[in-house]
């Protein structure tokens, strides 16, 4: 064996982007708590998921929407800023969404909810959404 070693790819170093949906319809926003896994179980979220690679972050949006909630959406603007996850591996990017058809199923949430803006506060966010859950209610319009 040559004392040489050849070069290892460095995947770690590359951040995966996490979409989120905040679905609002009638001043309310869709909030889904979690069943899994186990650290998380119980907390609460908006839809969403990773961006595939080839996929933009609206067409992912989408897609997760669908599979997490049976329903299509279609993806608005950015609310709050970009909240790195995983000690910098990932990064979350949460934007408004609007129902176009489907009524939100529970696919892969334990349960959800239509939260008005002072209802925001009465399920115990992951943390990772606290800044977003702050940003949110501008966005929200009057029905809070």
């Amino acid at each position: 064996m040559s004392g040489t070693l050849s070069a290892v790819p460095n995947f770690s170093s590359e951040i995966r982007i996490i979409v989120g949906a905040a679905i609002i319809a009638d001043g309310r926003v869709l909030a889904c708590e979690r069943s899994e896994p186990a650290e998380v179980a119980g907390r609460w979220e908006f839809p969403g998921g990773k961006v595939e690679p080839g996929e933009t972050e609206h067409d992912a949006l989408v897609r997760e929407c669908e599979e997490e909630l049976g329903v299509v959406v279609e993806v608005g603007e950015r609310v709050g800023q970009d909240v790195l996850l995983g000690h910098g591996r990932a990064v979350l990017k949460v934007y408004t969404a609007r129902l176009v058809s489907g009524v939100p199923q529970l696919i892969e949430h334990a349960e959800f909810r239509w939260l008005a803006a002072h209802e925001l506060h009465t399920v115990p966010w992951l943390p990772a959404d606290a800044p977003i859950v702050a940003a949110l209610p501008k966005f929200m319009g009057d029905g809070a």
